[in-house]
């Protein structure tokens, strides 16, 4: 079944589309829909209801968004959810690799490197249904990067179940331990429910 999902980020959608199976992400530039909501919540819960709000304004169909960062204990919680602009000035963007390193530059010397990638799902079926998942995986902070799987900053994200990066593990055991994991798996159960009943509503 097809389900929009507010983002434009392809990585995210890959994942996404691993982690629920059988429906079909539509990216907004998928249609041609012009997509950037200004994210100014102050948690990850208000960041993803702002989103899955703005396309559902759009589209009118059942929409999924995620709102995701790190936490990291030593810096008061930072990057958080401003994870995805870690680091930016005057505009410009950095990559995946320079926003993790400077993460790493940021916490030389620093003893406590216990930190959590955290996950907020919202559901939006429309104006008065929605629905909120949020997760957590615990982790630390690597001392140096490690692993070419995964993107964003798992290179440098150990999670303490695994004892590894998330960059070091294939997608299946990253799906296992990952905050988005844990989120989706809850989501997947609500969304079969949930989406079977508007089918058959639509027969």
């Amino acid at each position: 079944m097809k389900l929009y999902f507010a983002s434009g980020n392809d990585h995210k959608r890959q994942e996404m589309s691993r982690l629920l199976g059988g429906y079909e992400l539509v990216l907004p530039k998928d249609e041609g829909i012009a997509f950037d909501p200004d994210e100014d919540g102050s948690t990850y819960i208000e960041n993803a209801m702002i989103k899955a709000k703005a396309l559902w304004d759009i589209v009118h169909q059942p929409v999924l968004s995620d709102d995701s960062g790190l936490s990291v204990r030593a810096l008061g919680g930072r990057p958080g959810i401003h994870s995805a602009r870690y680091g930016e000035e005057d505009g410009r963007k950095l990559s995946s690799e320079e926003k993790y390193m400077l993460l790493l530059r940021n916490m030389e010397g620093i003893g406590d490197r216990s930190a959590s990638f955290i996950a907020a799902l919202c559901l939006m079926l429309d104006e008065e249904r929605i629905y909120i998942i949020q997760e957590r995986c615990a982790g630390r902070i690597a001392m140096a990067p490690s692993g070419a799987a995964g993107f964003g900053y798992d290179p440098v994200f150990i999670i303490d179940e695994a004892g590894m990066t998330a960059a070091d593990l294939p997608a299946e055991d990253k799906d296992r331990y990952s905050h988005r994991g844990k989120a989706a798996r809850r989501m997947g159960a609500l969304l079969e429910r949930e989406l079977e009943g508007i089918r058959r509503n639509q027969q």
